[in-house]
């Protein structure tokens, strides 16, 4: 019975990439004590990866393409993405960076009207620019054929032009170090010209994301006033959140 648990916790990771504790008890309805037990040997072979609240292929380790990472996580990011429409108010003004979680704030989003939104993501402007008198802003740039974002230094410039509330920003980990860190330096820096026209910046992050490393570092743990995740965070980034007064807002 092990042997065929283990083997469709195998299935349901290479179908997604990764998977919660949580989503893989619902899955194969058994407890969460019992995916531990069958995840462990799985784990010790080195068939999967262990990260914090569930588990990944190995090929995860680098950045996967853009349709394949909103698989990832998804129930996660959906949690953060609802967390986000309760924080933010009809004729809000944002900056949106391209990203799956940022992605998915804009499916949520769209029950706000009268926004304005700033964005470098095809993907992002197409779901809210023609929902409830929203105003869509996008920047220009080379277009990535991944994820249809554009980036730049005409994306940057374009960016200098407004002044938001808020900058929701995604990065592809938060290290060790408590740094933000992302796999390209054009999406480090278009995060840093959205964070240098907001009021607030909040930081969305689903639990994966913790404690993960990637080699462009975007901003210090400070730079941020929000983080927004689905999970509580390793006890001792709680408290370096508190120390340096990052509000913490999970689900």
């Amino acid at each position: 019975m092990s042997l065929k648990r283990q083997a469709d916790i195998l299935q349901a990771v290479r179908e997604t990439g990764s998977a919660s504790i949580t989503e893989l008890a619902a899955r194969l309805d058994v407890s969460t004590e019992t995916i531990r037990r069958n995840i462990k040997p799985l784990i010790e072979q080195g068939s999967v990866l262990r990260f914090h609240g569930g588990i990944m292929s190995p090929e995860q380790t680098e950045d996967p393409p853009f349709q394949r990472r909103m698989q990832l996580n998804r129930t996660g990011k959906r949690q953060v993405a609802d967390l986000v429409l309760d924080m933010v108010r009809d004729g809000d003004s944002l900056i949106l960076d391209n990203g799956t979680t940022t992605t998915y704030v804009a499916e949520a989003l769209r029950a706000r009207s009268n926004l304005v939104v700033v964005t470098n993501s095809a993907q992002i402007a197409c779901r809210l620019a023609s929902r409830n008198n929203n105003r869509v802003f996008m920047a220009g740039g080379e277009l990535s054929g991944d994820d249809a974002a554009t980036f730049g230094p005409s994306s940057i410039e374009f960016l200098k032009q407004f002044e938001v509330r808020c900058a929701l920003v995604s990065v592809a980990g938060i290290n060790a170090r408590g740094e933000l860190v992302d796999f390209h330096l054009f999406e480090a820096e278009f995060s840093r010209a959205a964070m240098a026209q907001a009021e607030e910046t909040w930081l969305i992050a689903d639990q994966s994301k913790f404690g993960r490393e990637a080699p462009v570092k975007v901003c210090e743990l400070g730079k941020v006033q929000k983080i927004i995740t689905d999970a509580p965070p390793p006890e001792d980034f709680a408290a370096r959140c508190a120390a340096l007064g990052v509000h913490m807002v999970r689900g």
